[in-house]
């Protein structure tokens, strides 16, 4: 049995707002969770992503997910914000269908709030791609890492 989600699903950019239901979203969210959770998922345009990415990592472009992580224990409680246009760009570019790399996408970020990491060390990049990959697996979707 999947651990407890209570979700928030917020929209400040609508375009992909009939690809992620909020039963899919919630789904998506649950099989990477290995704890009772509260996530906010915030669908915004790139402006606003851009903000959040430059005010809080330092870093002044619109990147695909940030996570922001408050509590891990004994409820995960964190805020993930996609930015629309990137995640769109990017799927074409790979690809891939929308939905599917919002999932893996969400799944990713949902991994960062229980304190998953791949920016410091390999082995831990490394543990986290294969998480995201069985996770991923699990739903029925491509491996985001296979080369």
């Amino acid at each position: 049995m999947r651990p407890t989600l209570a979700l928030s699903l917020q929209f400040a950019d609508t375009r992909h707002k009939a690809l992620l239901p909020r039963h899919k979203v919630a789904r998506w969210l649950r099989a990477a969770l290995d704890a009772p959770a509260e996530l906010t998922v915030r669908i915004v345009g790139a402006e606003e992503g851009r903000a959040l990415n430059r005010d809080y990592r330092g870093k002044d472009y619109t990147t695909n997910v940030l996570t922001f992580d408050y509590q891990r224990e004994p409820v995960v409680v964190a805020d993930l914000v996609l930015a629309a246009p990137v995640v769109e760009e990017e799927a074409r570019a790979q690809g891939l269908d929308i939905a599917a790399h919002y999932a893996h996408l969400l799944v990713h970020g949902a991994l960062h709030a229980q304190g998953w990491d791949h920016e410091h060390d390999e082995q831990e990049a490394a543990a986290m791609e294969a998480r995201e990959t069985a996770v991923l697996a699990a739903l029925g979707l491509h491996d985001p890492y296979a080369r």
